[in-house]
Order: structure tokens, then C-alpha cells, then sequence
């Protein structure tokens, strides 16, 4: 079923965090999956962890995304298309889980967030990791965590 909610909302597009860890893979088949259901299309977020600027100066990174990430992007890509599905890459830097919702709330809307319960952060949580926890927590729209 691709309404949600009391007034039955399209879902048409779908915002799914990659990060290129299994979870993040299986959050993307997930979304394929709803997309197909839906008619609806994927955006491929990759966040480029980024310190807060300082007004001293400090703080920021210039990090680029890796040559693995764009490859991992580009198999997502094929992943998608190889389902019909409509998949748009999009890289963003800043604090991650704030990042993502920002994303979602963002031109375009999305209408849903689909992602792995743990990435590759070496940050752990009893049950999600800390940046899926945060992005349930602080989210507006409907959120599926894969584990």
C-alpha cells in the first residue's frame, strides 16, 4: 500500500542514507522494493561527515567523496535502474543525522526515509545506532529502519 496516514499521501519519493555498509545496502533493497510498490522515486544521500565551523576558523572538512563511495553510488544506481526504479545521487556535507532530516525537509520534500539501523560509524546503541536514532527521533515524516 503506498498511502500513509489519515489522508492516504502518495509516497513518490523516498530518501534513502548510503553509506556504503551492508545496512545501508539492505535499507537501498528495502526502498526498491517500496519504489516498485509505489511508482515512487529514490534519492541516494551520501553525508560527508563536517565539524561545525568555528568563528576562530577551526573546524571543517574538506574531505571529497572516496573513489569507493562513488563506485558504491554508481552500483546503487544500476540496482535501482535494474528495478524501473528512478534513482538521483545526491552528496551532502555536515553533522550526519541532522543532515538527513534536513534533506527530507528540504526542495524537493521527501514523503518517506528508508535506512540501515547501524552504518559505518563506530558509534553503538543497544538497539539503532546513534544517527538512525536520531533521525527517528527528529524526523516529520514516516521512517523505515532496516536491520
Amino acid at each position: 500500500m503506498c498511502g500513509y496516514g489519515v489522508s492516504r499521501k502518495k509516497i513518490s519519493r523516498i530518501l534513502v542514507p548510503l553509506d556504503g555498509s551492508k545496512n545501508s545496502i539492505r535499507g537501498l533493497e528495502t526502498a526498491i522494493t517500496i519504489a516498485r510498490g509505489c511508482n515512487s522515486t529514490i534519492t541516494g544521500l551520501y553525508c560527508i561527515h563536517e565539524q561545525p565551523r568555528s568563528e576562530f576558523g577551526g573546524g571543517g572538512s574538506k574531505d571529497q567523496p572516496s573513489p569507493h563511495m562513488k563506485k558504491f553510488m554508481d552500483a546503487a544506481k544500476v540496482l535501482a535502474a535494474q528495478n524501473g526504479i528512478d534513482f538521483k545521487e545526491k552528496i551532502a556535507r555536515g553533522d550526519i543525522g541532522y543532515t538527513i532530516v534536513k534533506t527530507a525537509r528540504g526542495n524537493p520534500k521527501y514523503d518517506m526515509i528508508v535506512m540501515g539501523s547501524r552504518g559505518r560509524s563506530s558509534a553503538k546503541q543497544m538497539i539503532f545506532g546513534s544517527i538512525s536514532n536520531y533521525v527517528i527521533h527528529t524526523a516529520v515524516i514516516p521512517i523505515v529502519i532496516v536491520k
